[in-house]
């Protein structure tokens, strides 16, 4: 069975550029790319939460990520004018880059 990565891109389109190039990425690493709504292995958030909406949203789509598959890496790259985990401190699993 091979591993799987979903990509989930709130934001920008640099955000639809980066998260473009994290897909061929993992292709190139030997994963097949699946949408974010199927069961994945590893689930990238590319989000951007300049605005309090995108907070919300990003929030959304994290909590969307555990619950499909809670043993799931969980990547969130964020665009953000404060430290990311003052955002998202609920989420200590989190991998942040």
């Amino acid at each position: 069975m091979s591993k799987t990565a979903a990509i989930f891109t709130l934001g920008c389109k640099v955000n639809q550029y980066e998260s473009s190039a994290i897909g061929d990425l993992f292709r190139q690493a030997g994963y097949e790319v699946v949408e974010f709504e199927q069961p994945a292995d590893v689930y990238v958030i590319n989000t951007c939460t300049v605005t309090h909406l995108g907070d919300r949203k990003s929030r959304q789509i994290i909590r969307r990520a555990v619950k499909q598959n809670p043993a799931a890496v969980i990547a969130v790259t964020v665009a953000t004018p404060k430290h990311p985990r003052v955002r998202f401190w609920k989420y200590p699993e989190l991998i942040w880059w």
